[in-house]
């Protein structure tokens, strides 16, 4: 029995534009982010080859999970693979091999998470049940931000920073929105 989990999603925009959103702090708010009021996401990303992602979220202030992610392959807009450490609430931790892919279809993109080493069905099954949802919520992100697929990518968007427009690009010119 593999003890992985494979989700995809169909999604209305271009790989860029999923691929944009999914590596910026509000793409990772709508990921692993809950419905429920007082739920909690922080993000802080290094996006490179060795570089580390950290997510935290949490349910209350006193009850904590970290993802940290170590990137090892990042192929803008394609693909992502990365090195994952998840601490569980009672501290406990394990580890995994995370793998995204963002693949063009017509117009939109056929988004992958395949995710790899589980220690226990358990665990794999609690991630079945919450992937849909993530998915679901990162879509929902992209539709109400109204992205521009022609909209490039300007080099600064691989890392973090205050100050920058929805995915981390620059706000649009005058008289263009997105």
């Amino acid at each position: 029995m593999s003890l992985d989990v494979e989700f995809a999603r169909l999604i209305d925009a271009a790989p860029e534009e999923v691929f944009d959103a999914f590596t910026d702090p509000g793409g990772q708010q709508a990921f692993y982010g809950q419905d429920d009021p007082g739920w909690i996401v922080r993000s802080q990303c290094d996006l490179r080859v060795g570089g580390v992602w950290t997510v935290d979220f949490v349910p209350s202030p006193r009850e904590l999970y970290r993802h940290r992610h170590v990137f090892e392959v990042i192929e803008r807009p394609h693909r992502l693979l990365l090195a994952s450490t998840e601490t569980r609430l009672d501290g406990s931790s394990f580890h995994t091999q995370l793998g995204f892919t963002f693949e063009a279809r017509e117009g939109k993109t056929l988004m992958t998470m395949t995710q790899r080493g589980f220690p226990t069905a358990e665990l794999r099954e609690e991630h079945e049940r919450g992937v849909p949802n993530a998915f679901a919520r990162l879509a929902r992100l992209i539709q109400l931000t109204g992205t521009q697929t022609d909209a490039l990518h300007d080099g600064t968007a691989q890392s973090f920073s205050s100050g920058r427009g929805s995915f981390g690009r620059p706000p649009p010119a005058p008289g263009r929105s997105r």
